[in-house]
């Protein structure tokens, strides 16, 4: 394979990673645990933040309601790495491009 070939190989494998890169950044990814859902875009920013919890929320319930917020952003976080890893994987020894 001549240079040339390998160069134009490359720039297609390189448009092929960003089209998948922006393909999970578009996407939304859910979080949810107990009380509490959340949601991310594919860029780990925060869409929304949800309670689904009826009437009020006793004071005593306010630190297992913070831990709850942690782990449905935690959830949603995983997700969002499974998706990156299942999109770019194939690409792993290229890391360098993403």
């Amino acid at each position: 394979m001549n240079m040339q070939a390998m160069m134009q190989q490359a720039q297609r494998l390189q448009k092929e990673i960003l089209k998948k890169k922006e393909n999970v950044e578009k996407k939304i990814f859910p979080g949810k645990y107990e009380w509490v859902e959340v949601s991310f875009n594919g860029k780990k920013e925060i869409q929304s933040i949800k309670i689904n919890k009826e009437g009020d929320i006793a004071q005593d319930d306010k630190d297992m309601l913070e831990d709850m917020i942690m782990l449905a952003i935690k959830d949603a976080m995983q997700k969002i790495d499974e998706e990156f890893d299942k999109e770019m994987g194939q690409y792993g020894s290229l890391s360098g491009l993403m």
